[in-house]
């Protein structure tokens, strides 16, 4: 496991907000390539590495590279910068978060992020206090950028990527805490597993396709490429910890529905029954405000069994945490699935 969390950090602390994901992907196809899988790129930036089977039969494992973020969408007249959210997540989940700001020559300018009536003493407790929306927060650059002029003079503009600090930490105690463990625990297991499946030394019975999308936080991840004869669609993502979710971070989750609907009945069985017979610690939950990138490729048309799984991971979209158990959980299941 030493090698999958060290893998994991380094891809927790790789920047890639959605539609800027270019280092991720140049990471982990280096990770594929060196397996010796059939990698390429689709055209819009979704990485696949194949494994070939003994059949004619495929299926497809994914896991998402991309990240929630930011764009810069106004440089007011004081020199802060207003902003665009990438995904879905709440003002409160970044206020106070270090960013980096990345201009078009690619240099990178720090800030943080900020509610505009923070400080108690200039704006009193009831302004200070006030429920956040994002309408009401702003970026504040650490560099001489007290005017509009200014800030356009460091090369920031509108369009410009916001890149939130992950502070991401492997602890003692098992336990992996950080932004973006969303998807970046699932892309790990995808590696590792398919490291397992190299050192077997022996073909899987399907052709096995894993996919790396980089549209997943806004919704088309896996829309747009999918091969042939595809049987089962299993997506990798994180498993939602939190009040009435049965979801552990020292287990695999086994999604049976989400807001998109029920998963594949079979399928979720199947996945299951073989988390039980290999004792596999997993919990099944549902997941009342989520869709995934199996989602994603059903409402494409593809016309295959789906399912999701993923580790339990906790506060979800802000500072997640997960455990190395729930990972390793992922891992062995996702091996298991791949080699029937």
């Amino acid at each position: 496991m030493q090698n999958t969390m060290e893998f994991l950090m380094q891809l927790l602390r790789t920047k890639s907000v959605t539609g800027n994901t270019d280092m991720v992907l140049e990471i982990v196809k280096n990770r594929m390539v060196s397996l010796g899988l059939d990698v390429t790129v689709t055209n819009k930036g979704s990485l696949v590495a194949s494994m070939e089977g003994t059949t004619d039969d495929s299926a497809v494992i994914s896991a998402h590279m991309d990240t929630l973020g930011a764009v810069v969408s106004k440089i007011e007249n004081s020199g802060k910068l207003k902003y665009h959210i990438v995904g879905g997540f709440t003002a409160g989940s970044i206020e106070g978060e270090y960013c980096t700001v990345e201009t078009f020559s690619g240099k990178l300018i720090p800030g943080t992020i900020l509610y505009k009536n923070t400080s108690v003493h200039a704006h009193g407790r009831e302004k200070s206090s006030a429920k956040r929306s994002h309408e009401d927060m702003y970026i504040r650059l650490d560099d001489r950028a007290g005017s509009s002029e200014e800030a356009k003079g460091l090369g920031v503009s509108v369009g410009n990527y916001v890149h939130f600090e992950p502070r991401a930490q492997h602890l003692s105690t098992g336990y992996i805490k950080s932004r973006h463990l969303d998807d970046k625990a699932g892309v790990a297991v995808l590696v590792a597993a398919a490291e397992r499946l190299v050192n077997m030394k022996v073909k899987p019975q399907r052709n096995i396709h894993f996919l790396f999308t980089v549209h997943e936080e806004v919704g088309h991840g896996a829309a747009g490429w999918l091969p042939e004869n595809v049987s089962d669609f299993l997506a990798v993502d994180m498993g939602v910890c939190g009040a009435d979710q049965t979801s552990d971070e020292r287990k695999v989750t086994v999604c049976a529905a989400d807001s998109s609907g029920p998963y594949n009945y079979e399928l979720t069985k199947h996945l299951i029954n073989l988390s039980e017979m290999n004792g596999i610690p997993y919990v099944v939950d549902t997941f009342p405000f989520y869709g995934s990138d199996a989602g994603a490729a059903m409402r494409m048309g593809l016309d295959a069994r789906h399912a999701l799984v993923g580790p339990g991971v906790d506060t979800s979209h802000a500072v997640e945490r997960t455990h190395e158990e729930a990972i390793k959980a992922t891992i062995d299941l996702v091996t298991i699935f791949a080699m029937e």
